[in-house]
């Protein structure tokens, strides 16, 4: 079976950065897509020729692997799959805003093993392959660790937007929030990135496609944190999603979002 190497993923986001460098900050026309609680879900040109760069360099080098993106969906079948979020935040990139990434992630049986997060305006490149996690910069290339924080009340708590909160009632957020050191909003995928790099101990997301996170996980597993849904489970289908700094955290952390239920 053939397996993708460091340097394709690094050649994918390549060819996803000349896409979504030249449109950022420029004027785009932009749609929208249905999604539940949402009522503008935008699309713009740069999504969409990102994701088509990515599928042809896949298709041409991986013929036999299958891809599921998320503007163009699922094509192909087979144990080895590519999963691409070509603009993470499609929001922030329409508004300027540097959080936005191209995420990049490969399955085997299911199974998370690779991934990058690319973002071409700070030039940095959060990435993990048989399984070691590194940020890649204009100057170098470092190992990332998670935080060594294991007590609720030192931890610093991400979730991306308060309407996941109050669409979720039934998850005890606001108690989470209320013990923790501090809550911060609207990082996207960059703040799992930071996860992974140490400077954020916890993030919460309330509902995940599998090209949200996919290419995350290995990112933060092999740094030395934990990504489960909240009841537990393997996070690869999306869903309930917490990712935490190290096992004792993650513990705590679900034991007061689930707890009565």
């Amino acid at each position: 079976m053939k397996l993708p190497t460091a340097d394709f993923l690094h050649r994918l986001a390549d060819a996803a950065d000349r896409e979504t460098v030249s449109r950022f900050r420029q004027k785009l026309e932009t749609t929208t897509k249905p999604k539940e609680g949402y009522r503008f879900d935008p699309v713009t040109e740069a999504d969409r020729e990102a994701e088509l760069a990515m599928r042809g360099l896949i298709s041409d080098e991986f013929p036999d692997h299958s891809i599921v993106g998320e503007e163009y969906g699922v094509t192909g079948a087979g144990a080895c799959q590519w999963v691409l979020d070509p603009i993470d935040g499609t929001r922030p990139f329409l508004l300027g805003i540097p959080v936005w990434g191209t995420l990049i992630g490969f399955c085997e049986q299911g199974r998370a093993t690779s991934g990058l997060m690319s973002q071409p305006i700070t030039r940095e490149r959060f990435w993990a392959h048989n399984g070691e996690s590194w940020l890649t910069t204009d100057n170098a290339t470092t190992r990332l660790t998670t935080s060594a924080c294991t007590q609720l009340s030192d931890a610093v708590l991400h979730t991306n937007s308060p309407e996941g909160v109050r669409r979720n009632p039934d998850v005890r957020f606001d108690v989470l929030d209320a013990t923790v050191k501090m809550t911060r909003y609207g990082g996207e995928c960059y703040a799992f990135a930071m996860l992974a790099a140490g400077h954020i101990d916890i993030c919460v997301e309330f509902s995940l496609q599998p090209y949200d996170i996919v290419p995350l996980i290995p990112l933060i597993q092999a740094a030395g944190g934990t990504v489960t849904t909240f009841d537990g489970s393997r996070p690869e289908n999306g869903g309930r999603i917490i990712a935490s700094a190290n096992d004792k955290l993650h513990a705590a952390a679900i034991s007061i979002l689930m707890r009565g239920r």
